[in-house]
């Protein structure tokens, strides 16, 4: 009886350990916006690039994990990772108290406020009073679509949104919007990608958010994980190598790129876990 018992208990251990091994080597999976320039989109001979395809790929570095990208349009990214499909998204995701009080989000890797892109030779938007009037677009399911959705009727503008951010820009070039609203580097980016077509307005809309990584309200063991990865990229600069390959500029100091934050999550945001630790880097 000792003997089988013995076996059964090695069995049990062995077992363990291998279902450990194949955990860890199958991929994780990020859910990314495969038209969000330049943090995801098309590159020559199929696949994504980017600013994020980047991040994600080092978080996979510092935790000894493979990392697979599945590009798909931003509203659906949510409800995939609820069902099961992907780990987390990765594509840059604005931290809001709606959204953390149903999913759990890393500490910020960039801070984000909203900036317009208005056609080239139209007049610049410099306040909130100058929205008045003007068809406004942006990303379907997005924060700035959020934002367009509650301050439509307070400053009197029209909205629509798009599946995609290069479908909401492109409505503003075709002359079918006035203008569009997306992240600040999105925009920044589009305006540098079509010179004499589009201009960054001066008007901008900060309220001292950030993006971070996503993950559903009950895996907190794996955001926790990828919130230490995320800190190891900040400490050993790679974050802020990323940020000045994709946006030509070093991030500032004190910004989210750049700095680590105490516990996991977003200070001051329902999820937010104070646990003291120390991050384990490669």
């Amino acid at each position: 009886m000792k003997k089988t018992a013995l076996r059964v208990l090695i069995a049990l251990t062995v077992g363990a350990a291998v279902g450990t091994s194949l955990a860890q080597d199958k991929p994780m999976v990020a859910g990314v916006d495969g038209t969000f320039a330049p943090h995801a989109m098309p590159k020559l001979g199929g696949g994504v690039e980017g600013f994020n395809v980047d991040l994600i790929m080092e978080i996979g570095k510092q935790l000894g994990r493979k990392m697979e990208i599945h590009a798909a349009e931003f509203s659906g990214l949510i409800p995939a990772m609820n069902a099961g499909r992907i780990d987390f998204v990765g594509a840059p995701t604005t931290v809001t108290p709606e959204r953390a009080q149903n999913l759990l989000f890393t500490e910020g890797y960039l801070n984000t406020y909203y900036q317009f892109l208005v056609p080239a030779g139209k007049p610049d938007l410099k306040s909130l009073d100058d929205l008045k009037g003007k068809m406004i677009t942006a990303n379907k399911g997005s924060a700035y679509d959020k934002w367009l959705a509650d301050n439509a009727a307070k400053y009197g503008f029209k909205h629509e949104s798009y599946p995609t951010n290069s479908d909401a820009v492109q409505a503003v070039m075709s002359g079918r919007a006035d203008a569009t609203l997306g992240g600040n580097t999105v925009s920044a980016y589009a305006a540098l990608r079509n010179p004499g077509k589009l201009n960054l307005t001066t008007l901008k809309v900060d309220d001292g958010l950030v993006w971070a990584a996503v993950f559903r309200k009950d895996d907190a063991k794996t955001r926790n994980m990828v919130d230490e990865a995320i800190e190891c990229l900040k400490k050993n600069g790679t974050l802020a190598q990323l940020h000045e390959k994709w946006f030509g500029v070093k991030p500032a100091a004190g910004s989210a790129a750049v700095t680590a934050f105490a516990g996991y999550g977003v200070p001051g945001m329902p999820g937010y876990e104070a646990t003291a630790h120390e991050a384990r880097c490669k």
